[in-house]
Protein backbone atom coordinates (compact mmCIF):
# COMPACT_ATOMS: atom_id res chain seq x y z
CA UNK A 1 0.00 0.00 0.00
CA UNK A 2 0.95 3.51 -0.81
CA UNK A 3 2.18 6.02 1.71
CA UNK A 4 2.03 9.69 1.50
CA UNK A 5 5.09 11.00 2.99
CA UNK A 6 5.68 15.38 4.13
CA UNK A 7 9.22 15.88 2.51
CA UNK A 8 11.57 18.37 4.76
CA UNK A 9 13.38 19.14 2.04
CA UNK A 10 10.19 20.21 0.48
CA UNK A 11 10.19 24.49 0.91
CA UNK A 12 7.88 25.93 -1.81
CA UNK A 13 4.45 24.65 -2.61
CA UNK A 14 3.93 21.56 -0.35
CA UNK A 15 4.05 18.66 -2.74
CA UNK A 16 2.70 15.24 -1.34
CA UNK A 17 5.75 12.57 -1.91
CA UNK A 18 4.45 9.16 -2.82
CA UNK A 19 7.99 7.85 -3.16
CA UNK A 20 9.95 8.77 0.25
CA UNK A 21 13.72 8.26 -0.03
CA UNK A 22 16.88 9.68 1.61
CA UNK A 23 15.08 11.50 4.07
CA UNK A 24 13.61 8.28 5.85
CA UNK A 25 14.97 5.89 8.92
CA UNK A 26 14.17 2.88 7.82
CA UNK A 27 14.72 1.47 3.75
CA UNK A 28 11.33 0.14 2.62
CA UNK A 29 9.92 -1.13 -0.73
CA UNK A 30 7.00 0.99 -2.18
CA UNK A 31 4.54 -0.04 -4.09
CA UNK A 32 4.43 1.99 -7.80
CA UNK A 33 1.41 4.69 -7.70
CA UNK A 34 1.45 5.29 -11.57
CA UNK A 35 0.72 3.42 -14.89
CA UNK A 36 4.00 1.79 -16.67
CA UNK A 37 2.24 1.56 -20.09
CA UNK A 38 -0.58 4.04 -20.97
CA UNK A 39 -0.90 3.48 -24.95
CA UNK A 40 -2.13 0.64 -26.86
CA UNK A 41 -0.51 -1.15 -29.84
CA UNK A 42 -2.68 0.86 -31.78
CA UNK A 43 -1.25 4.05 -30.99
CA UNK A 44 2.34 3.48 -32.03
CA UNK A 45 5.56 0.95 -33.74
CA UNK A 46 5.50 -1.56 -30.73
CA UNK A 47 3.19 -4.91 -31.10
CA UNK A 48 0.88 -5.89 -28.05
CA UNK A 49 3.69 -8.41 -27.14
CA UNK A 50 5.92 -5.43 -26.79
CA UNK A 51 3.91 -3.52 -24.65
CA UNK A 52 2.98 -6.21 -22.48
CA UNK A 53 6.97 -7.00 -21.68
CA UNK A 54 7.53 -3.29 -20.79
CA UNK A 55 4.11 -3.89 -18.59
CA UNK A 56 5.11 -7.22 -16.63
CA UNK A 57 9.00 -7.30 -16.73
CA UNK A 58 9.72 -2.85 -17.38
CA UNK A 59 11.65 -3.77 -20.23
CA UNK A 60 11.60 -5.11 -23.87
CA UNK A 61 14.34 -5.45 -26.47
CA UNK A 62 14.19 -4.58 -30.24
CA UNK A 63 16.76 -5.73 -32.51
CA UNK A 64 18.49 -4.03 -35.28
CA UNK A 65 16.69 -0.82 -34.61
CA UNK A 66 19.23 0.95 -36.52
CA UNK A 67 21.27 -0.16 -40.00
CA UNK A 68 24.83 -0.83 -39.69
CA UNK A 69 25.21 2.12 -41.38
CA UNK A 70 24.36 4.32 -38.70
CA UNK A 71 25.60 2.32 -36.23
CA UNK A 72 29.11 2.75 -37.81
CA UNK A 73 28.56 6.58 -38.11
CA UNK A 74 27.10 6.96 -34.15
CA UNK A 75 30.93 4.73 -33.33
CA UNK A 76 32.88 6.98 -35.72
CA UNK A 77 31.61 9.81 -33.81
CA UNK A 78 31.45 8.23 -30.16
CA UNK A 79 35.39 7.68 -30.89
CA UNK A 80 36.16 11.01 -32.31
CA UNK A 81 34.46 12.19 -28.86
CA UNK A 82 36.82 10.06 -26.97
CA UNK A 83 39.59 11.63 -28.66
CA UNK A 84 38.92 15.19 -28.58
CA UNK A 85 41.09 17.38 -25.87
CA UNK A 86 38.04 19.74 -25.60
CA UNK A 87 35.54 17.07 -24.57
CA UNK A 88 37.26 15.41 -22.42
CA UNK A 89 37.76 18.29 -20.34
CA UNK A 90 34.12 19.86 -20.33
CA UNK A 91 32.36 19.40 -17.29
CA UNK A 92 29.79 17.15 -19.04
CA UNK A 93 32.28 14.58 -19.82
CA UNK A 94 33.01 11.67 -17.16
CA UNK A 95 35.54 9.74 -17.13
CA UNK A 96 37.05 6.52 -15.48
CA UNK A 97 38.19 6.80 -11.20
CA UNK A 98 42.36 5.98 -11.96
CA UNK A 99 42.28 5.11 -15.85
CA UNK A 100 40.85 8.75 -16.66
CA UNK A 101 39.18 6.65 -19.67
CA UNK A 102 36.19 7.63 -20.65
CA UNK A 103 33.00 6.51 -19.37
CA UNK A 104 30.57 9.11 -20.38
CA UNK A 105 29.56 12.13 -22.47
CA UNK A 106 26.28 14.24 -21.30
CA UNK A 107 23.83 16.51 -22.96
CA UNK A 108 24.53 14.91 -26.51
CA UNK A 109 21.37 15.87 -27.83
CA UNK A 110 22.21 19.42 -27.33
CA UNK A 111 25.95 19.68 -27.95
CA UNK A 112 26.14 16.81 -31.05
CA UNK A 113 24.33 17.18 -34.65
CA UNK A 114 24.66 13.43 -35.37
CA UNK A 115 23.25 11.93 -31.75
CA UNK A 116 20.59 15.32 -31.52
CA UNK A 117 19.32 13.76 -34.90
CA UNK A 118 19.55 10.12 -32.82
CA UNK A 119 17.51 12.02 -30.12
CA UNK A 120 14.58 13.28 -32.40
CA UNK A 121 14.67 10.02 -34.28
CA UNK A 122 10.66 9.07 -34.92
CA UNK A 123 11.75 5.19 -34.26
CA UNK A 124 12.42 6.04 -30.81
CA UNK A 125 10.30 9.30 -30.45
CA UNK A 126 6.91 7.50 -31.46
CA UNK A 127 7.83 4.33 -29.10
CA UNK A 128 8.23 6.36 -26.13
CA UNK A 129 4.97 8.43 -26.94
CA UNK A 130 3.14 5.17 -26.88
CA UNK A 131 4.36 4.00 -23.79
CA UNK A 132 3.88 7.40 -21.83
CA UNK A 133 0.46 7.85 -23.67
CA UNK A 134 1.45 11.56 -24.95
CA UNK A 135 3.76 14.01 -25.92
CA UNK A 136 7.28 12.87 -24.34
CA UNK A 137 10.77 15.22 -23.48
CA UNK A 138 14.11 14.75 -23.15
CA UNK A 139 15.08 14.14 -19.85
CA UNK A 140 18.54 13.01 -20.03
CA UNK A 141 21.06 12.30 -22.72
CA UNK A 142 24.51 10.52 -22.84
CA UNK A 143 26.72 8.35 -25.06
CA UNK A 144 28.29 5.52 -22.26
CA UNK A 145 31.90 3.58 -23.32
CA UNK A 146 32.96 0.99 -21.46
CA UNK A 147 36.51 -0.02 -22.50
CA UNK A 148 37.61 -3.26 -22.70
CA UNK A 149 39.75 -4.81 -19.33
CA UNK A 150 39.16 -1.70 -17.86
CA UNK A 151 35.40 -0.77 -17.93
CA UNK A 152 33.86 -0.21 -14.54
CA UNK A 153 30.88 -1.83 -13.06
CA UNK A 154 27.86 0.13 -11.61
CA UNK A 155 26.52 -1.00 -8.89
CA UNK A 156 22.53 -2.00 -8.59
CA UNK A 157 19.96 1.47 -8.53
CA UNK A 158 16.98 2.42 -10.01
CA UNK A 159 17.01 5.69 -12.29
CA UNK A 160 13.89 6.93 -11.13
CA UNK A 161 15.23 7.62 -7.60
CA UNK A 162 17.97 9.47 -8.33
CA UNK A 163 16.05 11.67 -10.50
CA UNK A 164 13.30 11.64 -8.10
CA UNK A 165 15.34 12.79 -4.78
CA UNK A 166 18.33 15.13 -6.76
CA UNK A 167 15.92 16.32 -9.85
CA UNK A 168 12.35 16.59 -8.63
CA UNK A 169 10.79 14.72 -10.95
CA UNK A 170 7.87 13.50 -9.76
CA UNK A 171 6.47 10.01 -10.54
CA UNK A 172 8.30 7.52 -12.91
CA UNK A 173 6.61 8.07 -16.18
CA UNK A 174 9.42 7.97 -17.65
CA UNK A 175 11.15 5.41 -20.12
CA UNK A 176 15.12 4.99 -21.10
CA UNK A 177 16.48 3.77 -24.51
CA UNK A 178 19.97 1.88 -25.03
CA UNK A 179 20.92 1.49 -28.07
CA UNK A 180 23.69 -0.29 -28.79
CA UNK A 181 26.73 0.49 -30.76
CA UNK A 182 28.67 -2.88 -29.84
CA UNK A 183 27.78 -6.51 -29.45
CA UNK A 184 26.25 -6.76 -25.75
CA UNK A 185 28.00 -10.18 -24.70
CA UNK A 186 27.10 -11.83 -21.38
CA UNK A 187 30.84 -11.18 -20.44
CA UNK A 188 31.69 -7.56 -21.25
CA UNK A 189 29.77 -5.81 -18.57
CA UNK A 190 25.66 -5.75 -20.53
CA UNK A 191 22.85 -4.41 -18.77
CA UNK A 192 21.12 -6.92 -15.79
CA UNK A 193 17.90 -6.41 -14.59
CA UNK A 194 15.84 -7.62 -12.08
CA UNK A 195 12.26 -8.36 -14.00
CA UNK A 196 9.14 -6.39 -12.56
CA UNK A 197 11.23 -4.57 -10.03
CA UNK A 198 9.95 -1.63 -11.50
CA UNK A 199 6.32 -1.80 -9.52
CA UNK A 200 8.54 -1.76 -6.42
CA UNK A 201 10.39 1.56 -5.32
CA UNK A 202 12.89 0.75 -2.51
CA UNK A 203 13.59 4.16 -0.31
CA UNK A 204 17.19 4.65 0.39
CA UNK A 205 18.62 5.86 3.67
CA UNK A 206 21.30 8.42 4.11
CA UNK A 207 20.91 11.95 3.08
CA UNK A 208 22.56 13.34 -0.21
CA UNK A 209 25.98 15.38 0.18
CA UNK A 210 26.23 18.51 -1.66
CA UNK A 211 27.97 18.20 -5.14
CA UNK A 212 27.06 14.45 -4.74
CA UNK A 213 26.17 14.13 -8.43
CA UNK A 214 29.94 13.79 -10.28
CA UNK A 215 31.22 10.67 -7.68
CA UNK A 216 27.72 9.05 -8.38
CA UNK A 217 28.27 8.98 -12.46
CA UNK A 218 31.23 6.88 -11.47
CA UNK A 219 30.00 4.98 -8.64
CA UNK A 220 26.47 4.98 -7.01
CA UNK A 221 27.12 6.85 -3.55
CA UNK A 222 23.66 8.49 -1.89
CA UNK A 223 20.28 6.17 -2.97
CA UNK A 224 22.00 3.08 -2.66
CA UNK A 225 20.17 0.71 -2.23
CA UNK A 226 20.19 -1.43 0.77
CA UNK A 227 20.82 -5.82 0.48
CA UNK A 228 17.68 -6.66 2.50
CA UNK A 229 15.55 -4.83 -0.20
CA UNK A 230 17.59 -6.13 -3.18
CA UNK A 231 17.43 -9.51 -1.68
CA UNK A 232 14.03 -9.36 -1.59
CA UNK A 233 13.39 -8.18 -4.90
CA UNK A 234 15.84 -10.86 -6.35
CA UNK A 235 14.28 -13.36 -4.37
CA UNK A 236 10.50 -12.50 -6.10
CA UNK A 237 11.95 -11.42 -9.53
CA UNK A 238 15.13 -12.71 -10.16
CA UNK A 239 18.01 -11.22 -12.72
CA UNK A 240 17.66 -10.99 -16.41
CA UNK A 241 21.08 -10.09 -18.55
CA UNK A 242 20.38 -8.50 -21.71
CA UNK A 243 22.64 -9.64 -24.27
CA UNK A 244 22.11 -8.47 -28.36
CA UNK A 245 23.50 -7.41 -31.03
CA UNK A 246 24.80 -3.39 -32.34
CA UNK A 247 22.03 -1.56 -33.55
CA UNK A 248 19.64 -3.42 -31.27
CA UNK A 249 17.59 -1.10 -28.46
CA UNK A 250 16.76 -2.07 -25.20
CA UNK A 251 13.66 -0.27 -23.67
CA UNK A 252 13.03 -0.04 -19.64
CA UNK A 253 10.98 1.31 -17.18
CA UNK A 254 12.90 4.80 -15.20
CA UNK A 255 12.20 2.67 -12.11
CA UNK A 256 13.58 -0.89 -12.83
CA UNK A 257 16.48 -2.30 -10.62
CA UNK A 258 19.40 -2.34 -12.67
CA UNK A 259 22.83 -2.73 -12.68
CA UNK A 260 25.91 -3.82 -14.93
CA UNK A 261 28.98 -5.67 -14.29
CA UNK A 262 32.68 -4.36 -14.62
CA UNK A 263 34.70 -5.77 -18.24
CA UNK A 264 37.72 -7.67 -17.97
CA UNK A 265 37.29 -9.27 -21.23
CA UNK A 266 38.68 -7.21 -24.35
CA UNK A 267 35.83 -6.90 -25.72
CA UNK A 268 34.47 -2.74 -25.17
CA UNK A 269 30.54 -2.28 -24.79
CA UNK A 270 29.08 1.08 -26.38
CA UNK A 271 25.77 2.61 -26.42
CA UNK A 272 23.54 5.58 -26.97
CA UNK A 273 21.34 6.41 -24.04
CA UNK A 274 18.35 8.49 -24.22
CA UNK A 275 15.80 9.23 -21.30
CA UNK A 276 12.45 10.14 -22.53
CA UNK A 277 9.75 11.59 -19.86
CA UNK A 278 5.95 12.42 -20.22
CA UNK A 279 5.83 16.17 -21.35
CA UNK A 280 3.79 16.37 -18.13
CA UNK A 281 5.86 14.56 -15.66
CA UNK A 282 8.22 18.16 -14.95
CA UNK A 283 10.16 18.25 -12.56
CA UNK A 284 10.36 20.48 -9.73
CA UNK A 285 12.43 21.10 -6.17
CA UNK A 286 14.53 18.28 -5.27
CA UNK A 287 12.54 16.12 -3.12
CA UNK A 288 15.75 14.90 -1.41
CA UNK A 289 18.58 16.80 -1.90
CA UNK A 290 20.19 20.46 -1.44
CA UNK A 291 20.09 21.64 -4.86
CA UNK A 292 18.93 20.23 -8.13
CA UNK A 293 21.79 18.81 -10.13
CA UNK A 294 23.15 20.02 -13.08
CA UNK A 295 20.88 21.14 -16.54
CA UNK A 296 23.37 18.76 -18.57
CA UNK A 297 21.90 15.58 -16.24
CA UNK A 298 18.39 16.57 -15.77
CA UNK A 299 16.72 18.90 -18.07
CA UNK A 300 15.09 22.06 -17.17
CA UNK A 301 15.77 25.02 -18.90
CA UNK A 302 16.30 23.75 -22.42
CA UNK A 303 14.01 20.79 -21.86
CA UNK A 304 12.38 19.54 -25.35
CA UNK A 305 8.99 18.60 -26.01
CA UNK A 306 8.91 16.46 -28.93
CA UNK A 307 6.52 14.89 -31.61
CA UNK A 308 6.85 11.70 -33.38
CA UNK A 309 5.34 13.39 -36.42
Amino acid sequence: MTTTHQNPHQTIAERADHYPTRYVEQPGLVDRNDPVVAGTAEDGPFDGDHLQRIEEKGYTQVPELFTASEVERMRQELNRLAGDPEVLADERTITEAGSGALRSVFEVHRTNELFRSVARDPRLVARAEQVLGGPVAIHQSRVNFKPGFTGKEFSWHSDFETWHAEDGMPTPRAISVSIALTENHAYNGPLMIMPGSHRRFVSCVGETPEENYRSSLVMQGAGTPDEGSLTRLYEEYGIDVLTGGAGGAIWFDSNCMHASPGNITPAPRSNVFIVYSAADNECGAPYAAPAPRPEFLGAREHREVLQSH
